[in-house]
């Protein structure tokens, strides 16, 4: 089952974020090299929201990602949700239907 993670980024994200995105790059990689998140960034003009995409049985390693996740502790981060996401059609999908 795939999930998606919604950011709500504060309004002073892009000025902010330089502190931090070592560390959330760092947190990142290690969930997508353990096969967890597919794909993640922020959406553009304006970046007020991120998107990461997550894979698995349930939605405890999106859940994790986001309570371990220092832009959401550092308040870059003003609201957060894990949303089940039933994709259909693509390679990856994870309930085909044709």
């Amino acid at each position: 089952m795939h999930y998606l993670l919604i950011y709500d980024l504060a309004a002073d994200y892009l000025e902010r974020r330089a502190a931090w995105r070592d560390a959330h790059l760092k947190l990142a990689w290690a969930a997508a090299e353990r096969g967890e998140l597919q794909l993640g960034g922020a959406l553009v003009e304006p970046a007020d929201t991120a998107v990461l995409l997550f894979e698995g049985a349930s939605p405890a390693a999106a859940e994790a990602f986001a309570h371990a996740d220092p832009y959401v502790r550092e308040g870059l981060v003003t609201q957060w949700r894990v949303r089940p996401w039933m994709t259909v059609v693509g390679e990856h999908a994870s309930n085909p239907v044709r």
